[in-house]
């Protein structure tokens, strides 16, 4: 796929292409997801959410990751499967993108703003899953998308990529702009977590030698 012929080839990880494809097929979902993490923010999507497919464009644009999802959920009962599990493929990728993350930064973090709202996410790529969501949404819907779902995907992104992640809107008015901001912070500061740092010559970014 032309999306990923270009790759950077990072000396210090065991996936040196920093790529990854995961298929997950359950009786609720069917979802595809490639990756790669040192692309130019590339992004084609299909969950059949379009709300969903417009905050991983956030993702793919300001972590300047190439990402493909494509996924067949039972949206006929409602989107709480594959917003779920589209975030659960995805945190599968990352984890077998950045492989043992020998040599990675490891932390990030971002602030985001977008008119009158402003969010700040904070990464930790330390094999350990936890999460602390603190977004006061003004509504429960965006169109048809459940506000619920934002913190659905997260979890389970999370729990499969094994970082740690602290979640935070200061402020927003705006419900579009809440999640928006989120997305993007997101997407800011796991660029900067998985992004190799070349002071650290292959290191484990630990004193305790694994993450």
């Amino acid at each position: 796929m032309a999306l990923y012929l270009e790759a950077f080839c990072s000396p210090f990880s065991k996936n040196p292409m920093r790529q990854a494809e995961i298929t997950r097929n359950t009786l609720e979902t069917q979802i595809t997801v490639r990756l790669n993490l040192d692309g130019t923010g590339q992004g084609k999507f299909a969950t059949g959410v379009p709300f969903l497919d417009h905050m991983l464009d956030q993702i793919a644009r300001h972590g300047l990751i190439d990402l493909d999802v494509q996924a067949i959920g039972d949206l006929h009962i409602d989107a709480h499967h594959t917003v779920e599990d589209v975030g659960i493929t995805i945190g599968q990728a990352l984890a077998k993108a950045w492989g043992d993350k020998k040599g990675l930064t490891r932390y990030g973090h971002s602030y985001v703003p977008l008119d009158e709202a402003l969010s700040r996410v904070v990464v930790d790529l330390s094999g350990r899953p936890g999460m602390e969501y603190h977004v006061p949404f003004t509504r429960a819907m965006i169109g048809q998308f459940d506000v619920d779902l934002v913190h659905e995907f997260f979890q389970g992104l999370i729990n499969h990529a094994g970082m740690s992640l602290h979640i935070d809107n200061l402020r927003g008015v705006n419900a579009h702009h809440q999640a928006e901001t989120v997305f993007k912070a997101f997407g800011r500061a796991l660029r900067m977590a998985a992004a190799p740092d070349p002071r650290m010559a292959g290191a484990m970014p630990s004193t305790k030698g694994s993450l």
